[in-house]
């Protein structure tokens, strides 16, 4: 057998520019453009549909907007204020983050004392739950 530097390539024929090649076994109608199956909405069609879908889009949004504003009413009225609301959620951030730290620092003692982390929580009087 010929070195692979030596080896060439099988002959395909001249090739014409602009003409493609059809593989035996497949009909013509395969190289042509994609036809759906679904037939194309007629152009008032499409419009119509469209501008109602919208409607109904912006209808769903109206009643969203007027149900918040209801709840954001019945808040304030209850006292509580944006800034109160805005330091809570700020709280809950940070608590989540030390939370994370922590659950890290016993997962890598879990491993280094060769237990899981289950079982370490009694040892720092910790509820399964929290």
């Amino acid at each position: 057998m010929d070195p692979p530097s030596l080896q060439r390539p099988p002959s395909r024929g001249p090739r014409t520019p602009g003409l493609r090649r059809i593989q035996p076994g497949l009909s013509k109608s395969c190289g042509g453009a994609f036809r759906s199956p679904r037939p194309s909405p007629k152009p008032g069609q499409a419009d119509r549909a469209s501008e109602d879908s919208l409607q109904l889009n912006i209808q769903k949004l109206k009643e969203k907007k007027d149900m918040l504003d209801k709840e954001i009413s019945q808040l304030l009225s209850e006292g509580y204020s944006v800034d109160e609301l805005e330091d809570h959620i700020s709280q809950l951030h940070e608590y989540n983050d030390i939370k994370d730290a922590a659950q890290m620092l016993l997962g890598r003692l879990a491993v280094i004392r060769g237990v899981t982390t289950k079982e370490l929580y009694p040892e720092f009087g910790l509820d399964m739950n929290d």
